[in-house]
């Protein structure tokens, strides 16, 4: 990772509660993904989120039979979004493309939104 200055991590709604839900060794590794983003980096288990544009990733780490993901945003300004984190049961290997369920879809575009709106609060 680069030497530059962290930029701003912002949990949006639940996320911070839920991050603390899930076993530590899924922290872990979406919190070193978002440390990557702060950076201004891409982690290797960071993905584009298909359907929401530029500058949307989410990270997908398997654990026993689980999966979990978190979705951040970074072109919103300086500040990294956490717009969700939550576990996903499909049963099937990692990769296999089950989709992310509507539910939650539906969540992550109303935090994105509501990220762009506190953006643009900052520069009024």
């Amino acid at each position: 990772m680069n030497q530059r200055p962290l930029r701003p991590l912002e949990w949006l709604g639940d996320t911070r509660e839920r991050i603390r839900e899930v076993p530590a060794p899924v922290q872990a590794r979406i919190g070193r993904a978002l440390m990557y983003a702060q950076a201004g980096e891409t982690h290797p288990y960071a993905k584009p989120l298909k359907g929401m544009g530029s500058g949307v990733f989410e990270v997908v780490v398997r654990y026993e039979t689980d999966t979990y993901r978190a979705v951040y945003a970074v072109k919103i300004g300086e500040t990294v979004y956490v717009l969700h984190v939550f576990m996903k049961k499909s049963g099937r290997p990692l990769g296999t493309g089950i989709k992310t369920p509507q539910i939650d879809i539906d969540l992550i575009q109303r935090r994105l939104k509501m990220a762009q709106q506190m953006e643009a609060a900052k520069h009024e």
